[in-house]
């Protein structure tokens, strides 16, 4: 096959292989690489033998994402406070020459909500309900992938859909726009009444920074601790908080993005962060805040700040 067909053909794919890669990892940067790792392999193949180019790629990602998602869990042994997704945010509207990525997150599948508790299970795991039951790999090249036998694929995908089941179902995004509206509005008025009646009762909040600011350590739940964490972060940041706040869609969703800025005598200075929402029963159920700027590659906005 010609250089520039093949190009073209894998070019075809690349949608599919982000939407498997960012999936199977819940980073953006890894599923870029691990994209460009399977040209570089198709490349080296004998491109004439390959069937079907979808499945070959689909497999060699997974393969890639695998090791991956291994290293990742030996990073997280030294990591600081909780361990979120890495976001893809993008502006209300749709690009003029939208990014991949953008339609990755259309998707349903990749809420923060659904790949955090993706981020629950063990790599093989992963790998075996996403690549089955997410993108119909069959279950003879799950095991070959991992290394195991087939029926030992099976029992993995299937204690790992029971762990994904307790995922918080996405709402319309009218409804979660909503509830974050609420939510933001009640913050900025101060009232710890109004910011408890905007959140769902056992709500909460999961911050990631790895030690690179200030943000919640441990997992804060319930509406009162929740309102009165947000409350006593606007008190320390000011007002300074909502005018910097840029609203945003945070994988597919509505959230925000702020730039940072700078503090004064009475409040403290801001590094950039992403917040990212779940709404359950028309209520705000968590809040997502991420401030390690390693997890920041999938911030597509144009007017961000190099």
């Amino acid at each position: 096959m010609p250089t520039a067909t093949l190009v073209d053909e894998f070019e075809s794919h690349r949608r599919h292989l982000l939407s498997v890669a960012y999936r199977l990892t819940g980073s953006v940067s890894d599923a870029e690489d691990a994209v460009q790792e399977s040209w570089l392999r198709l490349d080296d193949a004998n491109a004439a033998t390959i069937r079907d180019l979808g499945a070959w790629l689909t497999t060699v990602v997974g393969r890639i994402c695998l090791d991956r998602l291994r290293s990742a869990a030996v990073r997280r042994e030294q990591y600081v406070g909780q361990w979120l997704p890495e976001p893809v945010v993008t502006g209300l509207s749709p690009s003029a020459e939208p990014d991949p990525l953008e339609a990755v997150v259309r998707d349903e599948d990749n809420r923060l909500a659904a790949l955090i508790v993706l981020d629950t299970l063990t790599p093989a795991q992963r790998v075996a309900l996403v690549l089955h039951d997410g993108f119909g790999v069959p279950f003879d090249e799950v095991a070959a992938i991992l290394g195991i036998e087939t029926p030992a694929a099976r029992q993995l995908a299937s204690r790992a859909r029971k762990a994904a089941a307790t995922t918080t179902p996405a709402v319309p995004d009218e409804e979660h726009a909503l509830a974050v509206q609420r939510l933001l509005e009640a913050l900025a008025g101060g009232d710890l009444d109004a910011v408890v009646a905007a959140l769902h009762p056992d709500a909460l909040v999961i911050g990631d920074a790895n030690g690179t600011t200030s943000t919640a350590v441990n997992v804060i739940r319930g509406a009162d601790k929740f309102a009165r964490f947000f409350l006593g972060l606007v008190q320390r940041y000011g007002p300074e908080v909502f005018t910097a706040m840029q609203p945003v869609l945070v994988n597919g969703q509505l959230g925000y993005f702020t730039a940072g800025f700078t503090g004064d005598d009475a409040h403290r200075s801001s590094p950039a962060r992403v917040g990212g929402f779940t709404v359950r029963d028309g209520l705000v159920y968590a809040a997502y805040d991420i401030a390690n700027p390693e997890k920041f590659a999938g911030i597509m906005l144009p007017d961000r700040p190099s």
